[in-house]
């Protein structure tokens, strides 16, 4: 499948600007001067050219349009369920297939107009045939002028969306709104999420990346999703869902264990229960978030039997994946005083490549290749300690960042 990239589509112009924008160009790249003394021939030849112009112009721009729109069929499903969810994939259709009759339907009155130019008895008629020709095209132009202005509306929308790989290494965070899902992302990576105190601050998907074992993973910050029925699902949540089906991804399910948010661990325990078919051969770690507020010893016997519930489905997940293993399935950690925060992350990491590393070992290609492999272990030569030399300037520079990571911290508390 294609990762494909909606910024590279050129802009899509109005009906209006569509016909101005043809006939200026046919006016200044043909000749403008007939004079009725001519031969019969030279005066078919002046408008007939100017018909041939317009069309081969217009078909030109149409058909630029229909193949930089990408054909749902060639894409990832991720990109076609995502469009699908923002933008009705049969309207999209729809419209596409009405810009392609249009185009159809041009060179078709352009055909027809030129047959009826090679028998033009006088420069009137020839005239006359041309204004009609290139009224036609206009008017089939200004038809597919709703159509024209949707596929810009989707170009925009689409074009603003982050550049996601489905293919590469992804941490996608879920979980009730308010929990501490773009808190966590802005800690561990450098993007910038907002953050409020309400619900469905985060309205589309975010996108940061991370450095683990100096490799580079993918993170996606999805907006909050309520326990509620599909079909009333609205389409910030629906995005999340789409996340959720189609990448290949760790997923950590964030849960705030102190109930800040405004949702008790029941609730966030049934939404668990309620998605986790689409955790289903996806490596999953259940995040217990503010601890600083509510540590997780401490809560009541039925919360604690509801996360120890969680926690067991957890390891189910990756049965057919890789093999089941409790270690880092449930943590805990403090966005706020970032206790936790890198170990959340480092588990995450390691749960994703034992998983992708146990489905490589399990696949046929690797018995042909695994031969030549030699691990090499260097061993020491003696027993001289050799610690890292780390300039002066560099420590200076860390000392700096963690006193304005601290000021930071101290403004925002």
């Amino acid at each position: 499948m294609v990762q494909y990239n909606f910024k590279r589509i050129n802009v899509v112009p109005p009906g209006k600007d569509f016909i101005d924008i043809i006939l200026s160009r046919t006016q200044r790249q043909t000749p403008t001067v007939v004079h009725k003394g001519y031969s019969i021939s030279r005066i078919r030849q002046f408008y007939m050219r100017k018909v041939k112009y317009t069309q081969s112009n217009i078909y030109e721009k149409l058909s630029t349009v229909i193949d930089e729109f990408p054909r749902l069929d060639d894409i990832h499903p991720f990109y076609g369920d995502l469009l699908h969810v923002l933008y009705n994939k049969d309207h999209y259709k729809l419209a596409l297939g009405q810009i392609n009759t249009a185009r159809n339907i041009i060179a078709k009155i352009a055909k027809d107009c030129l047959r009826l130019l090679k028998y033009g008895d006088s420069l009137y008629r020839c005239k006359c045939l041309k204004v009609a020709a290139l009224g036609r095209m206009c008017t089939v132009i200004k038809r597919i002028s709703p159509s024209l202005a949707y596929l810009e509306q989707i170009r925009q929308h689409m074009a603003r969306l982050p550049s996601i790989d489905p293919n590469t290494r992804t941490l996608l965070i879920c979980g009730y709104p308010n929990v501490g899902k773009s808190y966590f992302m802005n800690k561990i990576t450098r993007a910038d999420v907002d953050v409020q105190p309400y619900a469905f601050t985060t309205k589309s998907l975010f996108v940061g990346h991370a450095d683990y074992k100096y490799l580079r993973y993918q993170v996606i910050d999805t907006s909050g999703i309520l326990d509620r029925p599909f079909e009333d699902r609205n389409i910030i949540e629906m995005c999340s869902i789409t996340a959720l089906v189609h990448l290949r991804a760790v997923v950590l399910f964030f849960l705030d264990i102190s109930g800040s948010c405004g949702y008790s661990i029941a609730q966030q325990a049934a939404l668990f229960h309620s998605i986790k078919s689409l955790f289903m051969n996806k490596p999953l770690v259940i995040v217990c978030n503010k601890t600083d507020l509510q540590p997780l010893e401490k809560l009541s016997e039925e919360d604690m039997k509801l996360v120890m519930e969680m926690k067991a489905e957890a390891t189910k997940t990756i049965a057919h994946g890789g093999e089941p293993n409790e270690e880092g399935v449930l943590l805990t950690m403090s966005t706020l005083t970032e206790e936790g925060v890198i170990a959340v992350k480092n588990a995450a990491c390691e749960r994703l490549l034992d998983q992708r590393v146990e489905i490589k070992m399990k696949s046929k290609k690797i018995n042909d290749c695994l031969n030549r492999f030699h691990v090499a272990m260097p061993k020491p030569r003696d027993d001289k300690e050799r610690p890292p030399c780390i300039p002066q300037a560099v420590l200076e520079l860390e000392q700096m960042l963690l006193l304005q990571r601290k000021r930071r911290n101290w403004k925002e508390n």
